[in-house]
């Protein structure tokens, strides 16, 4: 596999792999925010089975119509406590090794709550893999979202 220049270093192939993963899911989240959400587009972000943690514990799924159903539900509660929009503030990549990274992912979400702007920036980490000349996302660690959105009295 050979190796792809960015800014003139020699980069991973995970690393420009990821940045259009995350430029693909960023447009698809927001798409999903204004209730036009492309499930199946939504779906091709993730691997065929992945792990999820959080302070609510960790669990494991498969990229199936469960995937799609908890999508719809997600972008639904997003709505209803206010996202009006979802930025990539920042992308840190590292490879792990030649199919795996890891994508420490800075996001920015606009909300509108009773008529006012609140911007919230948060982390999530995600595990990401080639499949083929394309990422996926086969993990993801998360804060505790519920207890960010209290401290600016949202939700």
């Amino acid at each position: 596999m050979p190796a792809i220049i960015l800014n003139g270093a020699e980069a991973h192939p995970i690393q420009s792999a990821t940045r259009a993963l995350f430029d693909r899911y960023e447009r698809e989240f927001n798409a999903g925010l204004t209730g036009e959400a492309d499930l199946e587009a939504v779906a091709t972000l993730y691997a065929a089975c992945f792990i999820a943690a959080s302070p609510a514990g960790v669990f494991t799924g498969k990229n199936d119509e469960e995937l799609r159903s908890v999508s719809a539900k997600g972008f639904k509660h997003y709505r209803d406590t206010g996202v009006q929009r979802m930025h990539v503030r920042n992308l840190d990549i590292s490879a792990i090794d030649e199919l795996h990274g890891l994508a420490r992912v800075a996001w920015r979400a606009i909300y509108k709550v009773e008529g006012a702007q609140k911007v919230i920036d948060f982390t999530n980490v995600y595990l990401v893999r080639l499949e083929g000349d394309s990422a996926k996302v086969f993990g993801w660690i998360t804060g505790d979202e519920a207890e960010v959105l209290r401290q600016h009295g949202i939700g």
